[in-house]
């Protein structure tokens, strides 16, 4: 899974506005992201969260924070 399906899938799955570090830490946790196979978890999630706030699939809900739209 890539860091955008990765972050979408957490957003889907809580439902709520998640802080970029939550977003990153349960996809870590479920599964959806391996640091051993994937280099630059923290740089990954980032930039995927802000192309996707970009094209209009998150919306920014605040300093670091994401929902879905």
């Amino acid at each position: 899974m890539d860091f955008l399906e990765a972050a979408l899938a957490v957003l889907r799955d809580e439902g709520k506005p998640l802080h970029w570090t939550v977003v990153q830490d349960l996809a870590l946790k479920r599964g959806y992201l391996d640091p051993f196979t994937q280099r630059g978890i923290r740089q990954g999630v980032i930039a995927a969260l802000a192309q996707a706030a970009t094209d209009g699939t998150v919306r920014k809900a605040g300093k670091g924070v994401y929902e879905l739209v």
